[in-house]
């Protein structure tokens, strides 16, 4: 192929972009190639393994963060796309060595087993706690005038994009129920 051909090809031309990103606190300016997902961008340029790499499609939620506060599936999230923003990682959420309410509600509650999902299980559960706090409602709220209540079908709808093999379904429910009626 001709260099001039090479050059009008998206993503072959010139070098590859550099983006700015605080992930859980820490700034980093990384280049990256147009196609790296967040979470390989985690996991291969940063060094973070909190989010977990699972069916890498977006369908078991193991990868999910914060982005700007709002939960994300990080293996369907481009990293070119995060610049400027802020991510918070399950590690992330706890501050000075003392573990997120979360975090600590789902040890208190035996929420996970195998823990594999459990990052992103908690993640989903932080992003869900400011979606209540904002009145957000969600597919099984009576209406979207009503302010969301804590039941379990509201929990459990909203954490419906989360998947645990394992089957500590019940945990997590109690886990996030706890600490959102803490709050």
């Amino acid at each position: 192929m001709r260099p001039a051909e090479t050059e009008s090809l998206p993503g072959t031309v010139g070098a590859d972009p550099t983006i700015d990103v605080r992930v859980d606190g820490t700034e980093h300016r990384l280049t990256v190639d147009p196609r790296r997902t967040l979470l390989d961008l985690l996991r291969e340029q940063i060094g973070d393994y909190s989010a977990k790499k699972g069916c890498d499609h977006g369908q078991c939620g193991a990868c999910t963060v914060l982005l700007d506060g709002r939960r994300v599936l990080s293996c369907l999230t481009l990293a070119l796309t995060c610049d400027g923003t802020d991510v918070t990682t399950a590690a992330g959420l706890a501050e000075k060595g003392e573990l997120h309410p979360l975090q600590q509600s789902f040890v208190d509650n035996d929420a996970f087993q195998c823990g594999y999902c459990t990052p992103g299980q908690i993640c989903s559960a932080a992003g869900l706690l400011a979606e209540f706090e904002n009145g957000a409602p969600s597919h099984v709220t009576a209406s979207v005038a009503d302010t969301p209540q804590w039941t379990d079908e509201e929990i459990a709808e909203r954490m419906s994009g989360n998947l645990c093999r394992c089957g500590a379904y019940a945990g997590i429910v109690a886990a996030i129920r706890e600490a959102g009626e803490k709050r």
